[in-house]
């Protein structure tokens, strides 16, 4: 791991902070070396994702550096899981602000360090850079993919059913609430979509139960119906949404998030996929074991596009898809 440059004591500060997070990991050598040792030798497939927070577009300046870091590992996890993959190592690349000192970092490597144990993951190298202006963390995530051919965007067939993870709009609300915009909640709910958007739950048990299960997957992080659009496309099909069966929580019931807003909003990191409707009882039945639940909320079927129907089956308007990446 690569020491920032203009400053002192940036070898000491990766010693005593990100060193510690590669230990028991013989290949990241104590992030002493330039390049870490990966031993795939298993004959496993391996999936490797990337995906960076900059402050001001992804997080906010006030958030707790903990919760920052972790949501920087956990969207990428949420990847892996989408494509079936068990995480394993990553890298970090840390653009730390020059108002920022040793103690945020230091709640940086706190939140990773508990991440790393509860999802059994290892740092093994990175790179960290001064810089004026907005702080930037990119993380680099590496899976195995135990059994089956990865699950892709593009595998979905005209009549499959399209199913979601845990519940939708999550993320959205809580950013609303950390901008005090949202309307109607009690503290514990607001506690809740606060908690969603800044650590958001990657399937990682979901994802790779899925595998020789659905036909198509991917993570809801730009909205769903962004991201359901994607898979569509990718699969050369179109996709009917039923509005009224879209997943919600308590804390989006209660709320004044009005209901197309809620799927066209992002940072929910759920699953959302597609399989035939035979393996109906077995989508139910993996869900039951990896204790992750899951909705059907559509289907698949010949065109292109997304539709989104209310319970009568006419279309709803939706005035936006969700974030646009620039």
């Amino acid at each position: 791991m690569a020491a920032r440059s203009a400053r002192s004591g940036e070898f000491d500060l990766i010693a005593r902070y990100f060193a510690p997070l590669a230990a028991g990991r013989s290949g990241a050598f104590g992030l002493t070396d330039d390049a870490a040792l990966l031993d795939v030798a298993d004959g496993a497939d391996r999936i490797v994702t990337t995906d960076a927070l900059v402050e001001g577009t992804h997080f906010r300046p006030d958030d707790p550096p903990d919760r920052i870091a972790q949501k920087a590992l956990r969207v990428n996890l949420s990847d892996l899981a989408a494509m079936g993959a068990t995480p394993e190592v990553y890298t970090l690349a840390l653009r730390i602000s020059e108002e920022r000192g040793d103690d945020w970092v230091a709640a940086l490597a706190r939140g990773l360090a508990a991440d790393q144990t509860r999802y059994g993951v290892t740092l093994i190298g990175g790179d960290t850079v001064d810089g004026v202006g907005p702080a930037m963390l990119a993380v680099t995530a590496i899976g195995r993919l135990a059994h089956g051919p990865a699950l892709r965007r593009s595998g979905a067939s005209a009549g499959d059913d399209v199913w979601v993870s845990g519940t939708i709009g999550d993320g959205g609300l809580g950013l609303q609430v950390c901008c005090g915009e949202a309307a109607g909640l009690d503290e514990a709910q607001r506690r809740y979509a606060v908690d969603r958007y800044q650590l958001p739950e990657p399937r990682v048990e979901l994802g790779p139960a899925l595998v020789g299960m659905a036909t198509a997957c991917l993570d809801v992080s730009d909205g769903l119906v962004a991201d359901l659009g994607h898979l569509a496309r990718a699969s050369g099909l179109a996709a009917e949404i039923l509005l009224a069966e879209v997943p919600r929580s308590t804390a989006a019931e209660a709320s004044s998030f009005p209901e197309t807003g809620r799927i066209v909003a992002g940072d929910d990191y759920e699953l959302a996929f597609t399989a035939p409707p035979d393996r109906r009882d077995a989508v139910r039945e993996t869900a039951r074991q990896t204790e992750t639940p899951v909705t059907r909320i559509g289907r698949m079927r010949p065109g292109s596009g997304i539709q989104v129907l209310d319970r009568r089956g006419a279309p709803v308007s939706v005035a936006r898809t969700g974030w646009r990446h620039r």
